[in-house]
Parts: structure tokens; sequence; C-alpha cells
């Protein structure tokens, strides 16, 4: 049956209660997809819950300027939105999803925030420059940057993956990090924070995302072996292994039979809304994790555990 949902004073129809494998999994979206990646936050549905309206900031990253790759949508506008309440500059590279980078804009300027958004895209190592050049001539410093942009293809099997898809892949989730990291590296001091996005795939090894696995599986030997060298310099570099999140990832990765589905293989037996992951980007980019570098944060439901 269908449901009411309600988060403050909002309220959400949240999906339907079926039985799967002897559990109750909550749908999150009904069957939908969208044409190539990425895909767009505005056309789906439900829309994602990417703010949680209790949650009240501290001040943790008050006067911090943080660079969020792909920050107009899914768990990157998540992002934006909690370090905003914590008081941080948020500086939002995106590829072409206006719309979505327009509201997310517009939201953290009504938090009484401060946003910049820079379009153009990541596998130029010339926007890279762009990007840092343009942060500091906006805010003169760079203390926080999370590499969170990235796209998904689904495909039966290792022969369906073109040299072409495979290339995109790479450059998007793994070149672009490399790129932007060495931008920004020289700006970063004692205390600043990297944060990389992973993905539960990678620990699980999904069958139909070979080469987006195999590209977030060098995103976790990237930060781990970064934190190493950066970790004498006081430079934090931790990863995030985010399991099934509603997100544009979604609709514009998989057919649209499979949407009902994805999470219900987590020991909770759901998935999750964006907003569920924001506190998790506050504490990997603020002092609370102080001692803590080269580690892989599983978020994921209960789905990998270990």
């Amino acid at each position: 049956m269908e449901y009411d949902y309600q988060f403050g004073n909002n309220y959400y129809k949240y999906g339907k209660d079926i039985g799967i494998k002897s559990t109750v999994y909550q749908i999150l979206a009904p069957e939908q997809e969208q044409d190539g990646q990425p895909a767009m936050e505005y056309e789906m549905n439900p829309l994602p819950i990417f703010d949680n309206p209790e949650y009240q900031g501290s001040g943790k990253l008050k006067d911090k300027v943080a660079i969020i790759t792909g920050g107009d949508s899914g768990l990157g506008r998540s992002a934006a939105i909690f370090f905003t309440k914590e008081g941080a500059k948020v500086v939002i590279p995106y590829f072409d999803e206006d719309k979505d980078a327009e509201f997310t804009k517009k939201y953290i300027e009504a938090l009484g925030g401060e946003c910049l958004l820079i379009k153009g895209d990541l596998r130029n190592p010339e926007f890279s420059k762009e990007i840092v050049e343009k942060t500091l001539a906006k805010y003169g410093k760079i203390n926080i940057l999370v590499n969170n942009a990235g796209v998904q293809y689904q495909q039966d099997n290792l022969e369906c993956i073109s040299n072409e898809q495979l290339d995109k892949t790479m450059k998007v989730n793994v070149y672009s990090m490399f790129y932007l990291t060495k931008e920004v590296l020289p700006h970063l001091h004692s205390k600043d924070s990297i944060i990389n996005l992973t993905s539960v795939t990678t620990f699980f090894g999904e069958p139909q995302l070979i080469d987006y696995v195999a590209s977030k599986g060098a995103i976790v030997g990237f930060t781990r072996s970064l934190a190493r060298n950066l970790a004498l310099k006081n430079i934090r570099v931790n990863a995030i292994a985010p399991g099934f999140f509603w997100t544009p990832l979604q609709p514009g990765c998989w057919v649209k039979e499979k949407i009902p589905s994805l999470g219900s293989d987590a020991a909770m037996a759901r998935g999750a809304m964006p907003y569920e992951l924001g506190p998790t980007f506050v504490f990997l980019a603020s002092d609370d994790s102080s001692y803590m570098t080269g580690q892989v944060m599983h978020v994921n439901g209960g789905q990998v555990m270990g």
C-alpha cells in the first residue's frame, strides 16, 4: 500500500511496501529512466530529499571554503546544503545541469549562504585550473575538496562496454579527481580535508557496472595513497562508499524496471535519500574527524559490512 512520509512540515509520497526475499522493502521510486548521464534531478519522481530541516548547524565549518564537484544535484547537493548550514562558502563545478545548479544556488542563498557556480567539463584538465583560479579570486582560499562528480552505465557484460564508454567513465570518475586535486593541493593547509566518493559496488562487485566499479576501486587506492602522502602535513584524505541513494545517477543508468528494487539487498531493506549522507560529509570535512585519514566510510544500510 502507498503511504505518506512526513519530514518536518513536509509530506512526501514515499512509495509502497512489497514483499521481497521474505522481507519488506521500502520502494523509494517507481519505474523511470532518463537518457544520458548526467540525468536531471528536477525530472525525477519523487524528487530526492536533500535537506533535513531538523538539522541545525553549529559552526563546524565557519568561514571555510569548499569545492564540491557535481554539487548541483544528488549527494553533492546534500553536501553543499549541510556545509552551508555549518558556515562554509560553497563552490560548485558542474557539467550542463543548469536548472539543477541554479536551484541549488538559490536554496543555499535562502539559507543565508554563498555559492559560486562554475560550468565546465572536468575531463579537461584546464577546467580544474579555472575552478581553482575562480575560487581564489572569489574567496581567497580553499579548505575542503569533495570529489563527487561521476557517471555510471548499466551493461550486461564486459563485451557490451565500448572503448568510448570506458574512456568516459575513467576520465569523469578518476582522471578528473587527479586533475582537480593536483590543482587544489598547493592551496590546502593543516586541518584541511579532501573527501572522495567511491561506492559500495566496489566492495561486492556489481556485475552490471564493471567499468564503474573499476573506477571506484581506483578511487579507494588513490584515497589511501594520497592520505599517507599528506599525513605529516595534517591534510586528511578520506572516502565515502555510499550504498543506493536516490540521485540522478540511478534513472540515468538503470533500465526502468530495475529502479524499484535498488537497495532491496541492504540489511535495512531500503535505499536512502541524499540528506542521510549530509552529516557524514560534515564529519569528514570538520575537526570532528581530526584523527582520521585514509579511511572509507560505509553508509549503505548494511548492504556491505566489515
